[in-house]
């Protein structure tokens, strides 16, 4: 057997854990002023205060949730009268989905999916806060995906204003919004018990990255296993994109695809390798969480770009039988999403022509539809 040649119980990886996506780093940095505006807002929590709402801002993989998250652990030794829930708005979209969860995480049972009013599972959660004499905090992760449909509003709407109508229900929430450079705007009666401290991640600097990167490859690999090389390409890579994320799943698919060549370090060929698999990484879990008939009208779009809404429409009708309003409430969730781009062209005999493209290249879509 070559020298080189890895055995079935041999591994290049000390920790993998460290690698996945819903791992907690202990070492987590470059974020110490984020972190002590989160502790400043929630502190109230620990006197029986109502603490101060949150906006957490960024672009993605900037360190958002994990900033949260950290922060909830960290409180959760001070008390037992604070609870702490965490809803991913891109799985959980509607305003019953997410009241769903935050009632699965107080009680631990999961209510029907159907059959059960908002309303009486809405009581539900306040009376186990006023019961428990607990404070609520939500963090409403990826709250992007909640707004095209008015959801987000409705769920805003409905937390926060529920001491108005049950007295002494306590409840704060931290909206983290992925910013992507496309507009959102709470309503008014939103907005004025929202109030939020506003809590900005930028992209991560160059040498951030590579401080990050250094540890991960530090923790999760055995020693000298990943080349300086390759270290030094995961580091361009993240930079490029300013997704975190991307690094940490380049390291993961760069170890496993020198484990595959029964190689004992990581070169940068197994990195570049990796990222063409990494780079679809999001938008595939993104295309993921799309509804059936989402995922259909995706496809046409990408299939022929230079379709007017009017045409696309007839398509979509034809194969889904959906109405009009169903069709343009999916489009403005993809263009929200960026999926898409849904902008007027100006262009037209009868005013303006809207005209709908993917974002993302044509042919990554339709892989990731497979």
């Amino acid at each position: 057997m070559s020298k080189d040649m890895l055995l079935w119980d041999e591994t290049l990886f000390s920790n993998g854990e460290i690698l996945e996506f819903d791992y907690l780093p202990d070492y987590f940095v470059h974020r110490d002023s984020q972190m002590q505006s989160l502790r400043f807002s929630l502190k109230p929590a620990l006197r029986g205060m109502r603490p101060v709402n949150c906006l957490v801002k960024g672009p993605p993989g900037t360190g958002k949730t994990t900033a949260v998250m950290k922060v909830f652990n960290e409180m959760k030794e001070y008390t037992d009268n604070v609870v702490f829930v965490k809803v991913n708005c891109q799985m959980d979209s509607t305003r019953f989905a997410v009241v769903s969860r935050i009632y699965e995480q107080l009680v631990h049972i999961t209510p029907p999916s159907s059959g059960v009013a908002f309303r009486r599972l809405f009581e539900k959660v306040i009376k186990y806060l006023l019961d428990a004499n607990k404070t609520l905090v939500v963090a409403l992760d990826d709250i992007n995906y909640l707004f095209p449909e008015g959801h987000a509003d409705e769920v805003m709407y409905s937390l926060l204003r529920a001491h108005e109508q049950y007295p002494g229900a306590r409840i704060s929430i931290i909206a983290i919004i992925s910013d992507v450079g496309i507009p959102y705007r709470f309503d008014p009666r939103v907005g004025s018990v929202f109030l939020p401290e506003e809590i900005a991640f930028p992209r991560y600097e160059s040498d951030e990255i590579g401080d990050i990167i250094d540890n991960r490859i530090r923790h999760a690999f055995f020693q000298d296993v990943v080349s300086s090389e390759a270290r030094d390409k995961v580091v361009s890579y993240v930079d490029m994109t300013g997704d975190l994320r991307i690094g940490i799943d380049l390291l993961k698919r760069s170890g496993l695809n020198a484990e595959r060549r029964a190689r004992r370090t990581v070169s940068v060929e197994d990195v570049e390798k990796a990222y063409e698999a990494s780079r679809l990484l999001h938008l595939c879990r993104n295309i993921k969480s799309l509804s059936d008939h989402e995922k259909t009208l995706l496809r046409l779009i990408a299939k022929d770009s230079s379709l007017q809404t009017g045409e696309l429409y007839k398509a979509f009708h034809e194969i889904t039988g959906l109405g009009y309003t169903r069709f343009y409430e999916i489009i403005e969730k993809m263009h929200v999403s960026r999926l898409i781009n849904a902008d007027f062209s100006g262009k037209g005999m009868r005013g303006r022509t809207r005209y709908v493209e993917p974002v993302p290249d044509s042919k990554d879509i339709l892989k990731c539809l497979e």
